[in-house]
């Protein structure tokens, strides 16, 4: 029951401070694509100063550059030469996964760390080749153009897949669109990203096993099919080595999970595997006929590939369609990770800054024969675990690699493609996150049917449709809320003011005479019609529940209206309409606190002519009082 009757004061529900169009689209503007406020610190500043500062945004090197010393290149190159020791080994791994040549790996872990220092905001942020975009990448070409049929169009499409996945990327980080890239909810990436790591360890079981003649295909079936059809061709060498470094892998990969000190065992063990495997085989390559390896790779930087940039044929929209999806997963992997590592350290990234050099840097290595990177976890925990400081592990990385172009790519020659496999499948088994997956089931199971969806999509239909699928059962669950939104009976809670949910809160207790209800989301022309029949349900059923409880008449319907945050004109119609039906049956409808937007299109439209102020209350309890005040006999 409400609280002791007293005189109510009654407060009126104002409309907010006139606005001229230009002004309100304009605030509108200014909140959709400067949230952040990005020219806050040019207030008030000379234009020398604007000049610096425009620089410093611009390029975030001029502004950690100016306080660089000594003992932060210690530490940057001490975690520069460590990831490298990692970047190295994946970087040739990873180009062999999206069916490169394994040498464009090394020229992406050279050409865009050096572009990122320079423009990125992540201070621990790794760049280089990933297992997702790799994966993606090479499944979309390879069901178009075979890479081994014909190897110098698979790698035209693939650098220009490249330049548009960094013009997609920088465009979005231009225009300030990055919210667009939120429809790749976390569910949907968390079964999407174990999905892939299933699809890719399967994969390298033609490394493992030695298989020669193998399917190209990504889907479960057709791959285990293919391990078995070909069981003649499994070779017990391979078998032998491949399995033998994959346990040390493993095993490294524990060590450094249960001692984060110890990072440095995971992070050396693959070079250490390609270093001991690549001697073990020069030295029985005589009698290891079973074990294929490298083969010859070209000294030198990088070789300019803009005059392979493929922008008219057949093949255009192919290009562009893999631009597209690898380079919103690669925004969104780098981003995350970027953002990761930034929160460990209580500072910020700026996601537009990010987008725009993840963009830039794909843009410029599709013009020296790199393909699709950006930020990967597994060496961005490595640098960060190293004692990373800032952007110059980065250039550390790349000099590092740089050395290894110029002098040491013989050295590779006999690196067997088995212990390639086996550092794939060690990098992949992390992006399986069963604990995140079950978390998605306990908290919200439509999040979980996303991730389900997503995981089981990429596994037996395709990469690019699972992800689809995963992405549409988002949507969905989007449009659901919007159309089907939430609607609650609110009770008083007894001896105070305060009107809550009847069935969250057990001692709330209904208002004799009323039916007080909430609307908890924006009221728009796709749940208007909803709503509508919503509200003359609700009032049948309390009418009902008075019928057989004998309790007093209903006389008054009061919508709070605090969660509506925005109103269209449907919206507005269905409230007339609703008033006029109500009106017919003797009830009374009152509003109780529309937002300052909803209260503005309410007067505008006139329908605060027909409802009156009287209709309005700034809070249930100043309602409900007045209201009964006004049902009760004057003396």
């Amino acid at each position: 029951m409400p609280p002791p009757e007293e005189a109510v004061e009654v407060h009126n529900v104002c409309l907010p401070p006139k606005k001229t169009t230009f002004q309100k689209l304009k605030h509108r503007l200014s909140d959709i694509f400067f949230p952040d406020d990005p020219l806050h610190g040019f207030k008030n500043q000379t234009w020398c100063k604007k000049l610096v500062l425009g620089l410093q945004s611009l390029f975030p090197i001029c502004q950690w550059g100016l306080h660089y010393n000594l003992k932060l290149f210690r530490s940057d190159i001490i975690s520069g030469l460590t990831i490298a020791s990692l970047a190295i080994p994946q970087g040739i791994s990873y180009a062999k996964l999206a069916n490169l040549p394994p040498i464009v790996g090394l020229y992406s872990s050279f050409v865009p760390p050096l572009i990122y220092s320079v423009l990125g905001s992540s201070r621990h942020l790794a760049v280089g080749p990933v297992s997702i975009a790799s994966l993606v990448m090479g499944t979309m070409l390879s069901g178009s153009v075979s890479s081994t049929d014909d190897p110098i169009l698979y790698l035209q499409l693939a650098f220009t897949a490249t330049f548009f996945a960094g013009v997609f990327q920088a465009s979005l980080g231009l225009l300030r669109l990055g919210f667009l890239i939120d429809f790749l909810s976390n569910a949907t990436l968390v079964g999407f990203m174990a999905g892939a790591a299933v699809i890719v360890a399967l994969q390298q079981l033609k490394g493992l096993l030695g298989i020669v003649h193998f399917t190209g295909k990504m889907q479960f079936v057709p791959v285990m099919t293919s391990v078995f059809d070909h069981r003649d061709e499994w070779s017990w060498q391979t078998i032998v080595m491949g399995f033998g470094f994959l346990l040390f892998l493993l095993t490294t990969r524990q060590i450094s999970i249960k001692k984060p000190k110890l990072f440095w065992v995971s992070a050396a063990a693959p070079l250490t595997s390609v270093i001991l495997s690549t001697i073990l085989v020069f030295c029985i390559k005589s009698k290891a006929h079973g074990i294929s390896y490298i083969g010859h790779l070209p000294k030198g930087l990088n070789p300019p590939s803009l005059n392979m940039l493929y922008f008219n044929g057949q093949y255009l929209a192919l290009t562009i369609k893999t631009g597209l999806i690898t380079g919103i997963l690669s925004l969104t992997e780098g981003i995350a990770v970027g953002r990761t590592f930034a929160s460990l350290q209580n500072y910020q990234v700026d996601g537009n800054k990010e987008m725009m050099a993840i963009g830039l840097m794909n843009m410029a290595g599709s013009c020296t024969s790199c393909y699709v990177t950006t930020g990967s976890f597994s060496r961005s925990a490595v640098n960060y675990n190293a004692g990373a400081q800032t952007a110059v592990s980065n250039i550390v990385l790349a000099a590092a690699v740089l050395v290894t172009l110029l002098f040491l790519m013989p050295l590779f020659y006999y690196t067997p493609n088995v212990i390639l496999a086996a550092i794939i499948i060690t990098a992949v088994i992390g992006l399986i996150d069963y604990r995140a997956a079950y978390k998605l089931w306990k908290v919200d199971k439509l999040d979980f049917l996303a991730c389900i969806c997503s995981f089981f999509g990429v596994l037996f239909i395709s990469v690019p449709l699972g992800l689809a699928i995963a992405v549409g059962v988002s949507i969905f669950k989007i449009l659901l809320h919007v159309t089907r939104p939430n609607t609650v009976v609110l009770g008083n809670i007894p001896r105070t003011q305060i009107y809550q949910s009847l069935n969250r809160y057990k001692e709330a207790s209904r208002v004799p005479s009323f039916l007080i209800l909430a609307i908890e989301s924006p009221i728009y022309f796709a749940n208007s019609t909803y709503l509508h029949e919503r509200m003359l349900r609700w009032v049948r059923e309390e009418e009902e529940r008075i019928n057989e409880s004998h309790e007093s008449t209903l006389k008054c319907i009061i919508i709070d209206m605090t969660a509506v945050s925005a109103i269209d004109t449907s919206g507005i119609d269905m409230l007339c309409e609703l008033r006029k039906i109500l009106e017919k049956r003797s009830l009374q409808l009152v509003l109780v606190n529309p937002v300052g937007s909803v209260m503005e299109k309410m007067h505008k439209s006139k329908i605060l002519e027909s409802f009156g102020m009287s209709s309005m209350y700034l809070t249930v309890a100043e309602a409900v009082g007045d209201i009964a005040a006004s049902w009760k006999p004057q003396p």
